[in-house]
């Protein structure tokens, strides 16, 4: 790649030629502020819409201000970034934004995550200038997973960007001119009446709050106080990962033993792991792609466990409903065994059983209400509440959260092995899976269980793995831009696989749209990944056929791997939706 030289703020630099100034600038530590600049996970700025202006700065030799996240770099170039007029003209934008947006900023579900009230507070704006007509439109939380509140868009199309670029799902995008502009569904649709996925990534990137999660947790905080209930909270390998985030911890920290401790201060009645319900879901599948290789099924068999990517297959690859695992996802098999076995076991009406997952997901908050996902009445899951939720409970019951002692789970849903913990980050699930189904097929207990091809933040990436005398071809892929490459080759016949995991959010659940708020490093999602397989590590127990307690729940009460039993309460169907 060419060089070329320039100057910014009198300090020499030579960088790439296809550099913007704000990426130059970046490289010398000098911060330019940016709202509608989007460069999530790395990607190479993918929103080049240059609407909010805050990031001008001057170009020596040019009559206007030039915004730095689209101006590219040239030879000789030289750049100011904080003159006077720069840093005039970004508070007069900002003061701009603020004209039409609503002033409830402490009542708000952002406030103090905002980047709107932050650049606001850094440009030292202390006034709103500019009155006047301000847009109000009908809120939308017609669906259970994201909130649009469009009184707070300011139109920097970073969700529009997500949507459609990234994910390819095209729900997003901007409509009519003017002081009408609006993003959102065509026809101004509600989110449940359209292909959403409900992944949660136009929120994760949303830089105000035009678009948050549905909150489940003052329902939470209900059944908790409630005498007649018995509340029993899962949690998600990811969400262990992340969850330090929220209280000033380091980007990767493990924080299993004391997130225990505080689910357990909030006053749940029993703190069970959803990575348990990981490994159950491994035996199921495992069983299930075994039961398919040895009697000529379906092929490639494609994992399920992402809500956000069946209801994307539903939509967009009904053709292909045959191919992905009939297992239900891991918390909603913990759902059902909770309402039944454990219920039994406990002599606990189900009744009165409340089962809250803690996830870093939000489509998760859509499937627990999927009518399939319910026994005589019952959802297998009653609430859903994300990293970011769980992370304010901790905070209004006053946990010191960084002081907890390291505490375990309950038992006997709360025994979980190495790989149910790799669920967590893209390819662990079917590593994990690999790790069983090695070990059932050939009779012989694996020793080298770290399939380190199959993992990385590649968007895709294959591997071929050799079980016995079988050479079997694996897919993977994370953000459902990739999925669609992927199923789209799968349908063309221009790729074999044998089986494939496909994870909606880029990263995998530890970049799930309910994660602690972050400006799209890609070094965040690495921190986390590495932290998952630390914690993998560090497990006695690495195999899901190892784990006593779904040993114990198949000897007690389910019967065989694959069974009759097993099928009846883990295993679901899909639906074939709507292309609009």
């Amino acid at each position: 790649m060419n060089k070329v030289n320039i100057i910014i703020n009198d300090q020499e630099i030579s960088v790439p030629a296809n550099y913007t100034i704000l990426e130059a600038a970046k490289k010398i530590n000098v911060s330019i502020p940016t709202l509608c600049h989007l460069n999530f996970h790395g990607l190479k700025t993918v929103n080049r819409s240059a609407s909010c202006r805050v990031c001008v700065v001057e170009v020596e030799g040019r009559g206007s201000l030039a915004p730095s996240c689209s101006t590219y770099v040239s030879e000789g170039m030289v750049v100011k970034t904080s003159t006077p007029r720069a840093i005039k003209a970004r508070r007069t934008m900002v003061e701009l934004l603020l004209s039409d947006h609503p002033k409830d900023c402490l009542t708000c579900p952002k406030n103090q995550q905002c980047e709107l009230q932050s650049l606001a507070a850094e440009l030292g704006v202390m006034e709103i200038k500019y009155t006047g007509e301000e847009s109000t439109y009908e809120l939308d939380d017609s669906s259970y997973s994201i909130v649009r509140n469009l009184d707070k868009c300011i139109l920097c199309r970073r969700c529009e960007t997500m949507c459609n670029e990234v994910q390819t799902c095209g729900i997003l995008s901007g409509m009519d001119r003017g002081f009408e502009t609006v993003v959102g569904p065509a026809f101004g649709l509600p989110m449940i009446d359209t292909m959403c996925t409900f992944c949660g990534q136009c929120v994760a990137v949303c830089p105000t709050a035009a678009l948050t999660e549905v909150s489940n947790v003052r329902q939470v905080w209900d059944a908790i106080n409630d005498p007649e209930k018995h509340v029993v909270v899962q949690t998600a390998p990811a969400v262990r990962v992340a969850l330090g985030e929220e209280f000033g911890m380091e980007v990767g920290t493990i924080v299993t033993g004391k997130m225990t401790a505080a689910l357990r201060r909030l006053g749940f009645d029993q703190i069970f792991d959803t990575d348990f319900a990981a490994d159950l879901t491994i035996v199921e599948e495992a069983s299930e792609f075994i039961h398919r290789v040895k009697h000529g099924g379906r092929l490639p068999m494609l994992t399920s466990c992402c809500p956000a990517w069946v209801k994307f297959f539903e939509h967009q690859f009904p053709d292909l409903l045959d191919i992905p695992s009939t297992c239900k996802s891991p918390h909603e098999m913990f759902g059902v065994v909770a309402k039944t076995y454990y219920a039994e076991k406990f002599n606990i009406d189900p009744k009165t059983i409340v089962v809250v997952s803690v996830m870093p997901c939000l489509a998760k908050k859509y499937e627990a209400a999927r009518p399939e996902l319910s026994t005589d009445g019952l959802q297998h899951v009653d609430f859903v509440i994300d990293t970011r939720e769980t992370a304010k409970m901790i905070k209004e019951a006053g946990i010191c959260f960084i002081d907890l002692p390291d505490e375990d789970f309950d038992k006997p849903l709360g025994e979980s092995t190495g790989a149910g913990v790799i669920f967590g980050t893209t390819g662990g699930v079917i590593e994990a899976a690999l790790r069983t189904a090695c070990d059932w097929l050939t009779g012989e207990s694996l020793e080298e269980i770290d399939f380190h091809q199959l993992r990385g933040l590649e968007g895709i990436r294959e591997g071929t793995v050799k079980i016995s005398d079988m050479d079997i071809k694996i897919g993977i892929a994370h953000g459902l831009g990739n999925a669609r490459k992927l199923l789209e080759d799968i349908r063309d016949g221009k790729a074999e696989y044998h089986a494939i995991e496909i994870m909606a959010c880029p990263g995998g659940c530890i970049g799930g749209g309910g994660q602690p708020y972050y400006k799209g490093e890609a070094d965040v999602i690495k921190k986390r990944m590495e932290a998952i397989y630390r914690e993998d590590k560090g497990k006695a127990k690495r195999k899901s056929h190892e784990n006593s307690d779904v040993l114990e729940l198949y000897r007690e009460y389910l019967g065989e791997f694959y069974g009759e039993k097993a099928h009846e309460l883990l295993h679901t169907n899909y639906t074939k939706r709507n292309l609009i």
